[in-house]
C-alpha cells in the first residue's frame, strides 16, 4: 500500500506541476527564481535524460515499462524491514510513471527546473528518480548485509 501511496503522490505532484507549466508558460520561456542560479524554463524533451535518444518514444516507453516491472519486483523482494529501500523504489516508480504519462499522452516530457550550474532542465519526476537512487546508494553503502560479497 505504501508503494501505491508514495508513487501516486509523486505522480500527482509531478503531473500537476507539468500541467501548470504547460498551461501558464510558452515553450522556451524562462522565469528567474534566483538570478543566475535557478530558473523555471519550459522545455519539451522528446528524449530521455539529457535529451538522449530524441524522438524514440516507443523505445523509451518500452524501456520504462520494463523498469516499472523491475521496480515492482524488487519492491516485493525486500521485506518491510527495508523501509528505506522500499521508499526509494516507490519514489522511482512514481517518477518513472510520471514521465511515462507524458510520453504516452503527448510524445515528450515536460521539463522546467533549470539550474544554471547544471545544464539539463528536468522535472519533479526526474527528481524523485534521482532522490530514490541516492537513498538506495546510501542504504546499500551503510548496510553491510546488502553489500555484494567478493571472494
Amino acid at each position: 500500500m505504501r508503494l501505491i501511496i508514495t508513487a501516486a503522490f509523486v505522480i500527482i505532484v509531478d503531473q500537476l506541476s507539468k500541467y501548470l507549466i504547460a498551461t501558464l508558460m510558452e515553450t522556451s520561456q524562462s522565469i528567474a527564481v534566483i538570478n543566475n542560479f535557478l530558473y523555471i524554463t519550459y522545455v519539451r524533451n522528446p528524449g530521455a535524460a539529457f535529451g538522449i535518444f530524441p524522438y524514440q518514444t516507443a523505445v523509451l516507453i518500452a524501456i520504462t515499462l520494463v523498469v516499472v516491472l523491475l521496480i515492482i519486483y524488487y519492491y516485493r523482494i525486500f521485506s518491510e524491514n527495508y523501509k528505506w529501500i522500499r521508499f526509494a523504489l516507490a519514489l522511482q516508480l512514481g517518477g518513472a510513471l510520471g514521465n511515462l504519462i507524458d510520453r504516452v499522452r503527448v510524445g515528450y516530457v515536460v521539463d522546467f527546473i533549470d539550474f544554471t550550474v547544471w545544464p539539463p532542465v528536468f522535472n519533479l519526476a526526474d527528481s524523485a528518480i534521482v532522490i530514490g537512487m541516492g537513498i538506495l546508494l546510501i542504504t546499500f553503502w551503510r548496510d553491510p548485509e546488502l553489500r555484494i560479497k567478493r571472494s
